[in-house]
């Protein structure tokens, strides 16, 4: 945490007792957005706050929630009158924590909870469907109509129209080790990979052999629009996410043969980010989202936003 603060001066700094991380200059008036999570997955939360964004982001442990002293410390510090959203992972411990918050919040709190993760319907540390990379889509879109003056209720009818436009799914090469543990999370052979992985190194749907970038992406987009059903012509943004030990390279043979399944199914990406936006540690393999969008959320996305790891625009 300290040392986002100092890398991004201009932009955060660190709430009370290194709680949280907020943005610098507050918006009187705004509408607040917080979020958080286990560390381990940088940039997102910490690296998402500031203008067009979150107002603050509270970190846990590796992999493990934030508590409510940290939501509810960073509630006080970033309320500027119109009430805060929270933005929740589905994840038992993130969502219990949130809730514990909300309610000892003292202001009008609201919650969108994220569960874009079509790969299994149960996981080890979710009531359902995880919140995954579409969580960043969510973030950056209500973000977007806060810095733009919508109110809280209206933000919370956002988050959760975007969530329910917006499906990922990842795929494993490698574990990655959680530094307490100093050990992998899973094993995998030279020549296998885990299908729809967590971001926490939870099993997906199945280990299969090593494939190429074209058959991994059929099975990853195939099981992503078959959930999301998407009418011909829809337009969409993709995210192509890297879980932190993928290089560049990969990432663009990945997208390019994400676009190849997009065209087959008359779906157009208006809006492409690739990059290493939700990690998992020094795990190496990625995830795809697909977020359906029509013209007022296009352009929101391209509204200015100016943090630590997405910024465009004036």
């Amino acid at each position: 945490r300290p040392g986002i603060a100092a890398a991004h001066a201009d932009i955060v700094e660190l709430g009370t007792d290194r709680l949280f991380v907020r943005r610098k200059k507050l918006r009187p008036g705004k509408v607040a957005l917080l979020s958080g999570g286990g560390s381990g997955h940088e940039p997102l939360h910490a690296g998402f706050v500031g203008r067009g964004m979150l107002d603050a982001a509270c970190p846990g442990q590796v992999f493990t929630s934030p508590t409510p002293d940290q939501m509810t410390a960073a509630t006080a510090a970033i309320d500027q009158g119109s009430g805060t959203l929270f933005i929740v992972k589905n994840y038992e411990g993130d969502v219990m924590n949130f809730e514990m918050a909300a309610d000892m919040a003292g202001t009008p709190v609201r919650t969108v909870v994220v569960d874009d993760d079509v790969a299994v319907e149960k996981s080890t540390y979710s009531l359902g469907r995880r919140g995954v990379a579409g969580t960043m889509i969510v973030e950056r879109l209500v973000g977007a109509a806060a810095e733009q003056g919508a109110s809280l209720d209206e933000c919370q009818a956002l988050g959760n129209d975007v969530n329910a436009r917006t499906r990922s799914m990842g795929v494993a090469l490698t574990s990655c080790t959680v530094p307490a543990a100093g050990k992998p999370t899973f094993t995998l052979g030279e020549d296998e990979m885990e299908m729809g992985v967590g971001i926490h190194g939870e099993p997906g749907r199945r280990r299969v052999k090593l494939a190429d970038a074209d058959a991994i992406a059929a099975e990853m987009m195939g099981a992503i629009l078959d959930d999301l059903a998407p009418k011909d012509g829809a337009e969409a943004i993709l995210l192509v996410n890297g879980f932190g030990g993928t290089p560049a390279m990969e990432l663009y043979l990945m997208c390019n043969a994400a676009n190849k399944i997009l065209a087959q199914r008359k779906i157009t990406p208006v809006r492409t980010l690739v990059g290493s936006y939700v990690t998992s540690l020094e795990m190496a393999g990625c995830s795809l989202t697909v977020s359906l969008v029509d013209a007022r959320l296009a352009s929101l996305w391209d509204s200015p936003v100016h943090t630590a790891a997405l910024r465009w625009g004036a």
